[in-house]
């Protein structure tokens, strides 16, 4: 085996094992957003938000509905 074939094959290995650590973190929460967001309803029922939030910050909103200009 050539040393350049080498390092491809290392370099490949390299960039599909942090693919394969990236999918669940980033991509399959970012194309499921419903089921997220169905799993948060859940989650947060029955939750007063205003005694569980630190004085003086922001009452937390939903992570998954875009931004409002």
């Amino acid at each position: 085996m050539s040393k350049n074939t080498r390092i491809m094959l290392v370099f490949g290995g390299f960039v599909t094992a942090v693919a394969a650590a990236f999918y669940p973190i980033f991509f399959y929460p970012l194309t499921h957003k419903d089921e997220y967001r169905e799993v948060q309803k859940v989650n947060r029922a029955g939750i007063n938000q205003a005694d569980v939030q630190p004085a003086g910050m922001k009452i937390w909103s939903d992570p998954f509905k875009p931004a409002s200009k």
